[in-house]
C-alpha cells in the first residue's frame, strides 16, 4: 500500500486558521493549536451575533413606535392591535422610521388605530 504523506492538506488547513486569527492577540494569531479553538469560538460567537442584530433590532423598533405612539395619546399593544383591525400592514421597521421622520403622518396612523379600537 502506498504511503499518504499528509503535509500539504495540514498546511492548507494551519493556513486558512491562521488567515482568520489575523489580528487576534498574542499567540491566538501565529500558533495554530491557540489559534484554532479562538477562531471556532469567534465563529461561534459572529453566528450567533448576527441572529441576536435581529433581535436588537427589533426591541428598538418597538420601543421607538411605543413612545411615538403614548405621546400621540395610545400605547404600543393598543396601536398595533388597531392597526391590525384597520388592515393596514406596515412592518416596525418602517413603523418606526415613519415615527421620527415623519410624525404628522404617524399621528394620522395613530387616529386610524384609536378610531379601529
Amino acid at each position: 500500500m502506498a504511503r499518504v504523506k499528509r503535509a500539504m492538506n495540514a498546511k492548507k488547513k494551519h493556513k486558512k486558521v491562521l488567515k482568520l486569527a489575523k489580528g487576534f492577540y498574542g499567540q491566538k494569531s501565529l500558533v495554530f493549536k491557540a489559534a484554532n479553538p479562538a477562531v471556532m469560538r469567534a465563529l461561534r460567537s459572529s453566528y450567533i451575533g448576527r441572529k441576536r442584530r435581529k433581535r436588537d433590532f427589533r426591541k428598538l423598533w418597538i420601543a421607538r413606535i411605543n413612545a411615538a405612539s403614548r405621546i400621540n395619546g395610545l400605547s404600543y399593544s393598543k396601536f398595533m392591535n388597531g392597526l391590525k383591525k384597520a388592515d393596514v400592514d406596515i412592518n416596525r421597521k418602517v413603523l418606526s422610521e415613519m415615527a421620527i421622520h415623519n410624525p404628522e403622518d404617524f399621528a394620522k396612523l395613530v387616529a386610524l388605530a384609536k378610531s379601529n379600537l
